[in-house]
């Protein structure tokens, strides 16, 4: 076998070998990053739930404030965490444009933040078991001040 090809050779099999490593090193992470709680999902520091809305024993949509920032995340009910399903969560200020985050997601959507110190807020979210059935919810202008 010449030189070349031996190069050529052992090239492919570092370059199969660092794709794996990094492709395990994503994947191995990825629970990791997950957040541990509605609060923590927003940020942590000093957000605190001010409201919430249980959808159906799928999820309950969660709405935190910290004092000039409201951030919406909606959280799977235990029962369906771990699997991917369709979950959304969404925000807008009285004025402007409705946020969302919606995807195929194992245990929340979100989060979505707007600053919305001195005005209202509509927030929501929805949510689907595996086989696709779900269910949504929207509040009205609310939160205001």
């Amino acid at each position: 076998m010449s030189q070349t090809m031996r190069r050529f050779k052992q090239a492919a099999v570092f370059t199969v070998a660092t794709a794996v490593a990094l492709a395990s090193s994503v994947v191995m992470s990825s629970p990791a990053m997950a957040a541990s709680s509605p609060t923590a999902a927003c940020g942590g520091g000093s957000y605190h739930v001010i409201d919430s809305h249980a959808i159906s024993g799928l999820a309950t949509i969660y709405l935190l404030y910290n004092g000039s920032t409201n951030c919406v995340v909606t959280w799977k009910s235990s029962k369906y965490q771990g699997g991917y399903t369709l979950t959304g969560a969404t925000i807008q200020r009285k004025g402007g444009s409705k946020i969302s985050d919606t995807g195929s997601y194992k245990i929340y959507a979100g989060p979505v933040k707007v600053n919305a110190a001195g005005t209202c807020v509509s927030w929501g979210g929805h949510a689907s078991n595996s086989a696709g059935v779900g269910e949504g919810w929207q509040s009205s202008w609310t939160h205001c001040g």
